[in-house]
């Protein structure tokens, strides 16, 4: 017989908070092409990624700044501005984070995040404050899908990974969870996050969807 899921580890960025680099690059560049070009080539996915390996943002903006003078200025704002990049809580998910706590689930994060950057996040989502642990990349010096960095929040806060659901926006990260005997939800809407807590017996049934089912 399978164990209860009794923990659920929640990603946070684009899960509980919406975050797009989006928002604050549409303000400097009037051509979206333009901007699609800077966001691919110059402050890339694969850049960001390495402040949220632990690399100080000085060192990170400093190494694109000597290969992309021209646009200095516009690196510069990735972080001196970063907190626009934020879109705040996707308040459906922290509608179901708070059902959750009040049914006394076992809640914790794992995040790919600056340390550097994090702590904003801290002071402006009260909701941060409901997990029992958050594991930051930044502050490991590890990053998902590397299975040392769920080994570690797995170690560091006694969890059975046959008793944890692992929830992420990112495909990868969720069959990194799976590899190591956790149950995975790859996020898309809180809808289907709802579906799945429900099968688990994390949340109960509403009276439609009981009538319906």
């Amino acid at each position: 017989m399978s164990k209860r899921v009794d923990t659920v580890i929640f990603d946070l960025g684009n899960v509980l908070i919406g975050w797009n680099p989006r928002r604050l690059y549409r303000q400097l560049f009037d051509d979206e092409a333009e901007m699609e070009w800077f966001l691919r080539e110059v402050c890339s996915s694969a850049w960001n990624e390495q402040q949220d390996a632990g690399r100080s943002w000085a060192e990170g903006t400093a190494l694109l700044r000597a290969q992309f003078p021209e646009h200095a200025v516009l690196i510069d704002a990735y972080h001196l501005r970063w907190e626009e990049t934020l879109l705040g809580p996707i308040e459906e998910s922290v509608a179901l984070l708070a059902a959750l706590r009040e049914r006394g689930v076992r809640l914790l994060a794992l995040t790919n995040w600056s340390q550097e950057t994090f702590p904003v996040a801290m002071q402006r989502y009260a909701f941060l404050q409901w997990f029992e642990g958050i594991v930051v990349s930044g502050d490991e010096k590890l990053i998902k899908p590397d299975p040392r960095i769920y080994q570690r929040l797995l170690d560091r806060y006694g969890v059975d990974p046959a008793t944890a659901l692992y929830i992420d926006d990112s495909a990868r990260n969720v069959a990194a969870a799976e590899a190591l005997g956790m149950h995975g939800w790859w996020f898309r809407d809180p809808a289907g996050l709802s579906e799945r807590l429900q099968q688990l017996g994390l949340l109960e049934l509403s009276a439609r969807e009981v009538s319906h089912g």
